[in-house]
């Protein structure tokens, strides 16, 4: 696992405050342009706003994160400063290429099937760009996986933005928990894209979930999804404990596997609006925007956690940890109906 070797906190500082400022900053100077161009979320079956909204503010983000990794790359790296400094210009290039495929979406919409080979092609690209970095790993192989985990992802998150505060605190969580295991691991430059993620989006947060609230849109969970699954996919390539990358994304994937089953059983289209993930499902059994963000939250910190406790335990604990880690799982997709129970209780509680 390697010894704990935090960065200088003047460089991490420096890296959370250039995504942090650009992030909570530009909004004030591209939402008059938003406007006057007419990018508005209009609602339809998958929404859970009830009017037009003003979407494409991500464009903000897909500025401050990609600004916070060129930081970084010229920050202290430690032993094989060459190599982590290439791997944080390939998160860059990928959340770029990412944000833009879902900026042309944002404004003029593109075919299912362009998109999700524009996708496909970023991921390849970004997994081989990564295997050649490190000239001594035996790891093309893996570039069809890690085209199909980079679209998977970001199709992930594109599909549980629906939700005041959800991709905000997403990118928040997970990229504290990708610091927190490049730390554990001795991957400075893991520190510093956990880092960069974490703050970038946190920076959008109280644009999101102000009373003239804005959406990331396409641009902006595209991003999300890129720079977690590229990072996820770098960090695994390292050779980082799956643990620690693998738990902070579980919920995320669980609700869309289970949802995506769901609705292929049903023999409805997987790609048509609907509202039926688990944390929309909370939504319609009566938890608020931030109440139902909330529970997601809550998971994904109780499992990333957990991912921790394993990733440091023995055979034991691990087993444990991994038990408990099911369990939560579970428990988030009863939730819409234990919720549910909790309200008809109250409402024949009142009516008596």
């Amino acid at each position: 696992m390697g010894t704990w070797t935090v960065p200088a906190s003047a460089a991490v500082a420096a890296v959370a405050a250039v995504a942090l400022v650009l992030a909570v900053g530009l909004p004030a100077v591209v939402r008059p342009l938003l406007v006057r161009a007419g990018v508005l979320d209009v609602p339809n079956a998958r929404s859970s706003h009830q009017s037009p909204t003003i979407r494409g503010m991500g464009i903000t983000t897909a500025v401050a994160l990609p600004a916070a990794l060129a930081v970084a790359a010229f920050l202290p790296l430690g032993s094989g400063a060459g190599q982590a400094r290439a791997t944080l210009v390939v998160i860059l290039l990928a959340c770029l290429c990412a944000a833009a495929i879902g900026w042309v979406e944002d404004i003029r919409g593109l075919a299912i099937g362009l998109r999700a080979g524009l996708q496909l092609v970023v991921g390849a690209l970004a997994t081989a760009a990564v295997a050649i970095i490190d000239p001594g790993a035996q790891q093309r192989w893996w570039i069809p996986a890690g085209a199909v985990a980079v679209a998977a992802y970001v199709n992930v998150t594109n599909f549980m933005d629906g939700m005041d505060g959800i991709s905000g605190t997403h990118g928040l969580l997970v990229g504290g928990f990708y610091a927190f295991g490049g730390a554990a691991t001795g991957h400075q430059w893991l520190v510093y894209a956990g880092v960069a993620i974490a703050a970038a989006f946190a920076g959008f947060l109280p644009w999101n979930l102000a009373r003239n609230k804005v959406f990331m849109g396409d641009v902006g969970s595209y991003l999300l999804g890129a720079a977690i699954s590229v990072t996820a996919m770098a960090a695994f390539l390292a050779h980082v404990p799956v643990e620690y990358i693998f738990s902070p994304v579980l919920i995320y994937l669980v609700d869309t596997f289970v949802t995506f089953l769901r609705r292929l059983l049903a023999g409805e289209r997987w790609y048509a609006s609907h509202r039926q993930h688990v944390y929309q499902r909370l939504n319609i059994v009566g938890l608020s925007h931030l109440q139902s963000t909330g529970v997601v939250c809550a998971a994904t910190v109780v499992v990333g956690v957990l991912g921790i406790v394993a990733a440091q335990g023995n055979s034991l604990v691990q087993v444990t940890a991994t038990a408990l880690c099911v369990l939560v799982v579970l428990l988030y997709l009863r939730t819409p109906t234990l919720f549910q129970r909790h309200f008809r209780r109250k409402a024949a509680a009142r009516a008596r």
